[in-house]
């Protein structure tokens, strides 16, 4: 049962004025492999963000760096870019484990690593929960400079021998808040022990609580700091707000006739079970809203052709547990709704923190029965 005041969920977003950063350069005129530029100009890219900006050639150089920035600033590619650059410049035993909270996050960066090392002769593998581990364990005898993966299964493989990582050069750390919320911190400090031998460590978080900062020093030695966002709460830039359900009400029907609305244009709602996170998207589906699923009994197959549906706006609505909270990461949610009030404060943050990113005013709502 929940806890939670359902005062504590209405408020106002907090309008901070954006600052358009102009970045001092291109990418044509930082020291990279001509290549490696050419991919980059390929997808797109010509200036780089803050965060790759006042990182990539830092990086470039071997040194240690806590990076904060929230999703949406590119900082992907300034971890990535100069991994590539330095494996480019003759870094034969040159291996990087990269170690980030969900499946989904893991995916999306092998993907981004995919077009930015086109024909670059560089190879990476990604390692997550809800796979078959024969096929891990198959990837693994492969040559591959750069391993992505969530703790759990990094640690599984660690532990059946298959996964060294005594000789790795570079320690990746992303969304570290995250993978602290979600419980992964005596997991991420097996890994940085694993690895006495790194010669780098970068560590990205979209927040920084002063209650880290030890667990940091203990993670990085002597970095520098990138600060491109101030490291609030992403909650501040959601308007939130509550929905009380009268007695008797049709909740299904309140929930349809909310996101009839044209501004609803990319809904994630939250319920507490699998089976009424089932129940809701089959009645929206019968009711004409396109929508999916996402929960811990779908496949990972499944999960990620739902999560591209959503993504590329074939469906409306995503409907999930939250195992979905700490997992998704889609540009341009318009709102984030509770059918259900939260057990906690910690899973309620994590939801409606799927809108609102990137600059932008978010909007969550909580149905109260």
């Amino acid at each position: 049962m929940s806890t939670l005041n359902p005062e504590l969920l209405v408020k106002k977003a907090v309008q901070l004025d954006q600052i358009e950063y102009v970045p001092t350069r291109k990418f044509n005129d930082m020291d990279l492999n001509s290549k490696l530029k050419s991919n980059i100009r390929h997808k797109g890219y010509s200036a780089p963000t803050q965060i790759q900006d006042e990182c990539i050639e830092l990086l470039v150089k071997g040194k240690n760096l806590v990076g904060i920035a929230k999703t949406g600033t590119g900082k992907t590619a300034a971890f990535l870019i100069p991994i590539i650059e330095q494996l480019l410049r003759g870094g034969d035993n040159f291996q990087s484990l990269i170690v980030v909270p969900t499946r989904e996050l893991a995916l999306q960066i092998q993907e981004e690593f995919k077009s930015i090392s086109q024909g670059l002769g560089i190879y990476a593998a990604s390692f997550i929960g809800g796979t078959s581990i024969s096929k891990d364990l198959m990837k693994l005898k492969k040559r591959n400079q750069i391993i992505i993966g969530t703790p759990g299964r990094l640690i599984d493989l660690m532990n059946r021998g298959a996964l060294k990582l005594r000789p790795m050069s570079v320690l990746v750390l992303d969304e570290f808040d995250r993978m602290l919320d979600m419980g992964f911190i005596t997991d991420i400090r097996k890994l940085s022990k694993a690895m006495p031998q790194r010669r780098q460590t970068m560590l990205f978080s979209a927040t920084i609580d002063k209650k880290q900062a030890h667990l940091i020093e203990e993670m990085v030695h002597d970095p520098i700091e990138v600060k491109v966002s101030d490291g609030s709460c992403a909650s501040d830039s959601i308007n939130q707000d509550i929905i009380k359900v009268p007695q008797g009400a049709d909740k299904v029907q309140m929930l349809i006739d909310l996101i009839s609305g044209d501004e609803f244009n990319k809904v994630l709602i939250f319920a507490e079970t699998k089976r009424l996170v089932d129940k809701v998207s089959k009645k929206l589906n019968m009711s004409g809203v396109l929508s999916d699923i996402i929960h811990g009994n779908k496949s990972q197959n499944y999960r990620v052709k739902a999560l591209n549906k959503f993504k590329s706006g074939k469906v409306q609505v995503l409907v999930a547990t939250d195992v979905a909270a700490r997992g998704i990461d889609v540009d341009n949610v318009s709102h984030v709704i509770n059918y259900q009030l939260p057990l906690s404060i910690e899973s309620y943050v994590h939801r409606i923190g799927r809108t609102g990113r990137a600059g932008k005013v978010g909007q969550a709502y909580t149905f109260i029965d």
